[in-house]
């Protein structure tokens, strides 16, 4: 299938611009770099460009990556001026979270599709059973734990995100709900959480898929500029709307619609999975 061709080229387009404003306003609304939109999104326009799926999963997981790294940085802006971002946990956890992103990104190169699939079902159906059960029982304790727990919850929230192509909110805003931290917080912590992970998350996945000779011509590693540029511009433009909802919404809608939102990405891939 030629990319040239306009039946192809055209549809593809406008997909990816309507991607990149979904992924723009999540990004600001729930604090997750819209991975979850991206990757199912991108790996379908590669496996339309012909892609075999052990490229085209990669592949879309390190583009949607490198598409979080802008609109992270300013779903994160947003909500740091409204003074909601926990700027210790994050400053605690960069480093912790580097080394879950590098271990990720180097399973990367060798994990089959279902691996990111599985990965991904298994953290949205958690986080969307806790957020539209309404959290009863759904708690670890009343407050965070010491540093060395914190720092573990770092390495896995980045090993978790890197293996998923997401930005870590889904998995950070559940390890700190768990924790009794408040979800208007939690959601504006884990946009930040998205800056720690999709700068060397892109870096990894790049490196990751250096050499291989079955990649787009326009691909850095597993990392589709073409597909970044067309994402970007609607993406930004989207994240500021994103912010302001959120914090607009009452917890109790906040939660719900980020549970309902997490369900339905979660049954995309159990059904990816099952068709395979």
């Amino acid at each position: 299938m030629s990319l040239l061709d306009p039946a192809t080229l055209l549809p593809l387009i406008a997909a990816l611009t309507l991607a990149g404003a979904l992924i723009g306003f999540l990004a600001g609304l729930f604090g997750i770099g819209g991975g979850a939109i991206s990757v199912p999104v991108f790996y379908q326009v590669f496996q339309t460009l012909g892609h075999a799926p052990d490229v085209a999963m990669p592949l879309a997981v390190g583009t949607s990556l490198a598409v979080i790294i802008p609109t992270s940085i300013q779903s994160s802006r947003g909500h740091f001026k409204r003074g909601t971002v926990d700027m210790g946990l994050l400053r605690l956890w960069a480093l912790p979270v580097l080394a879950g992103v590098a271990l990720g990104s180097a399973v990367a190169r060798f994990a089959p599709p279902q691996v990111f699939q599985i990965v991904f079902v298994v953290v949205a159906a958690i986080n969307a059973a806790k957020l539209l059960s309404g959290g009863s029982g759904w708690r670890l304790r009343d407050s965070l734990p010491g540093k060395t727990a914190l720092r573990a919850y770092g390495a896995g929230v980045g090993l978790v995100s890197a293996l998923m192509g997401i930005g870590g909110g889904a998995v950070s805003n559940l390890i700190l709900t768990l924790h009794n931290v408040p979800i208007h917080r939690a959601v504006s912590t884990s946009a930040g959480v998205g800056v720690l992970i999709a700068v060397p998350g892109t870096l990894g996945y790049m490196i990751a898929g250096l050499g291989r000779p079955d990649l787009p011509p326009d691909a850095i590693g597993f990392v589709s500029v073409a597909t970044f540029l067309l994402t970007i511009p609607t993406s930004i433009l989207t994240t500021r709307f994103g912010v302001a909802l959120a914090h607009r919404l009452s917890r109790k809608h906040l939660e719900t619609a980020f549970g309902l939102f997490l369900l339905a990405v979660c049954l995309r891939f159990l059904w990816a999975i099952l068709a395979a």
